[in-house]
């Protein structure tokens, strides 16, 4: 590793405040090498789905021996469970710094909390989303209406601008939502979330903050961003258990149908005369959580929300600075990688690099990486298709034969950790894509499938053997 890397990585562990990494499941786990032998798995693939704090893990096991139904039953185990439960949803709205008379709905992800905002839209509302939203904040808004999407912007200012712009020039003049991301989980680059929120309420809008990639790595207060929702999910937040959470305006969510009709969501449910059933739907967040909810994964949630606070959000994220910059310093003297950026290098970023490789197929490096090093990484668009053509300068084709070097970069890869990376992961990454761009894969891959594997036939054999 260059000696700009070492010293950062060195500087990290010297730190008493942000040396240790938080206790996950996995962090032993060895896996095969193609080439022969084991190592300890790296997981750098944080963005997509993050492992469970191991608090989290031993919390859930704790209380998973008293489960019971939720608001049903009279048993100690129900009753249990339902105090758990609804104890739960008030240790998140704390976490998220929740006005008081906010609601906070559990969901099944960002994406379920983000259609279930969509399905409560006013009639004749508007939504401005920009071009770089992951598809989960991107695409639920197109069955609820007129749906605006804004140019990705070269910068924080010219996002503000760009979208005061289109909400003053919107006719009707109608409700309106805006729905933007945290923190991109292509780049990783934080958005001006406060002032797209006072731009927003300046122009008669309400804003959503897709806070998926945001609330892992830094602390979320709905009161200071002045947003009026915040969605995120359970598996990104180290508590992959099935859950999410929609908090916010009562409002809107109070005045729409249901979002899934049935047992919870019902207050009364009555025969009419002419045979037919008349119902009084409750008001609360169980307008929006019919059945038998996910108490385990809201009980997750809660756990994960404890331990961040505990450790100190300020403390996480001098850490991860730190570890970003093991990796820009490591490979900045290796002119093939180039990283993706909307705002910027230097612009501030969670644990989230996307790049590409000259003359190289993403899938080919990412599958060498994890074949040949023990590092889980991403290749693809991360369901961000518009911003990573964006971002790789033009529309993309197909994936490609593995193994063959392309004129053009097709996707991407991305390398993301949070709170539970060690710094030997985030070195070795470092290591790997130096040894790889200079020496080549020592192994052969294939496609299968569309994905790009080890070659494991009988005739294969590492290069040079």
């Amino acid at each position: 590793m260059p000696a700009a890397a070492t010293a950062t990585a060195a500087t990290v562990a010297a730190e008493p405040s942000v040396r240790t990494p938080l206790p996950v499941l996995g962090r032993d786990v060895a896996v095969p090498l193609v080439t022969g032998g084991e190592v300890t798995y790296a997981a750098l693939d944080y963005a997509a789905s993050a492992p469970a704090l191991q608090r989290v893990w031993d919390d859930v096991a704790a209380y998973a021996p008293y489960y019971g139904s939720v608001h049903r039953g009279a048993g100690y185990l129900s009753q249990l469970s339902t105090d758990l439960f609804e104890n739960a949803r008030r240790t998140v709205a704390g976490f998220l710094d929740c006005r008081a008379d906010d609601q906070l709905v559990f969901t099944r992800s960002t994406t379920d909390s983000l259609n279930l905002l969509a399905a409560a839209l006013p009639d004749g509302c508007e939504v401005f989303v920009f071009e770089t939203e992951h598809h989960a904040a991107l695409l639920p808004w197109q069955r609820a209406g007129r749906v605006t999407v804004l140019d990705a912007p070269d910068s924080p200012a010219q996002a503000v601008e760009a979208l005061e712009r289109a909400l003053a020039d919107r006719d009707p003049h109608g409700p309106a939502l805006v729905c933007v991301t945290g923190a991109s989980n292509v780049t990783g680059e934080l958005w001006p979330v406060r002032e797209l929120a006072a731009g927003a309420h300046a122009h008669g809008a309400r804003i959503v903050l897709d806070a998926a990639q945001l609330a892992p790595h830094r602390a979320v207060s709905v009161r200071e961003l002045d947003v009026d929702w915040v969605a995120f999910s359970g598996h990104k937040l180290y508590a992959p258990f099935g859950s999410g959470v929609l908090a916010g305006r009562a409002d809107w969510l109070r005045e729409a149908g249901p979002y899934l009709a049935g047992g919870g969501a019902s207050r009364t449910v009555t025969r009419r005369a002419d045979g037919g059933v008349d119902v009084e739907w409750h008001e609360t967040a169980a307008r929006h959580e019919a059945g038998s909810p996910n108490v385990i994964g809201a009980y997750a949630i809660a756990s994960a929300c404890k331990a961040l606070t505990e450790a100190g959000f300020e403390a996480l994220a001098a850490r991860e600075d730190a570890l970003v910059r093991v990796v820009r310093e490591g490979l900045a003297d290796v002119p093939e990688v180039r990283f993706l950026s909307l705002f910027g290098d230097d612009a501030p970023r969670v644990g989230v690099l996307s790049f590409v490789v000259d003359g190289w197929n993403s899938s080919h490096f990412a599958a060498a990486l994890s074949a040949e090093y023990g590092i889980g990484v991403r290749d693809g668009l991360f369901c961000a298709h518009p911003l990573v053509r964006r971002l790789l300068g033009g529309d993309t084709g197909g994936a490609g034969e593995c193994g063959a070097p392309e004129a053009g970069a097709l996707n991407a890869i991305r390398v993301s950790f949070g709170a539970g990376t060690p710094e030997e992961h985030v070195a070795r990454f470092v290591r790997a894509v130096r040894e790889l761009v200079r020496d080549g894969a020592r192994w052969k891959y294939r496609t299968v499938e569309g994905r790009c594997v080890p070659d494991t036939s009988a005739t294969n054999s590492p290069s040079g053997a």
